[in-house]
């Protein structure tokens, strides 16, 4: 009776109720109960609490205009990091460089993503940071007045692997 009473002790934060339910059955009396992580709350479809733990995202994309939902997708994600009081750091590489000339950001438009331009506008509103590859950047024409006024810069490989040693979470897209 006592290895039972031991292992629902164990369990009793995967368990919970029933695992009370049963260990009291045994005769011993439970001393821990199932807690909430800080990350954890009530109700999913909510953004977290306040005082959930802030964590640092660093999103990289490699898919530009010939992949609009991709493309949509990955500044949506930042954009809903960021909703949610998280720090994010955007890389874009290859054909996702030119996802930040305006005249690509006007058109691309994800199948279910929404409308680039209006993600990147409260990424920015939010307070989130853009890197380009320069190298990716150069090789499609690019040039600083493509980044004016925007918060992005040029960037190498040695930064992509800085932001990525950096953050809590990395995402691919």
């Amino acid at each position: 009776m006592k290895v039972l009473g031991i292992a629902l002790y164990l369990l009793l934060p995967l368990l919970g109720a029933q695992a009370q339910t049963l260990l009291a059955s045994t005769g011993e009396k439970p001393t821990i109960s199932p807690s909430k992580t800080a990350t954890q709350h009530d109700n999913p479809e909510t953004p977290n609490p306040k005082n959930a733990v802030k964590m640092k995202f660093m999103i990289h994309v490699t898919h530009g205009p010939e992949d609009p939902t991709r493309a949509a997708l990955a500044f949506l994600v930042a954009k809903s990091a960021l909703d949610e009081g998280h720090t994010v750091t955007l890389f874009l590489a290859g054909n996702a460089a030119l996802l930040l000339r305006d005249a690509d950001m006007a058109k691309v438009e994800g199948i279910g993503t929404g409308k680039l331009k209006e993600h990147y506008e409260a990424i920015v509103k939010a307070g989130g940071q853009f890197y380009v590859s320069g190298m990716s950047a150069k090789a499609r024409g690019m040039t600083d007045d493509d980044l004016k006024g925007k918060p992005a810069e040029f960037a190498m490989p040695q930064k992509l692997v800085q932001l990525a040693a950096e953050s809590d979470r990395m995402f691919t897209y």
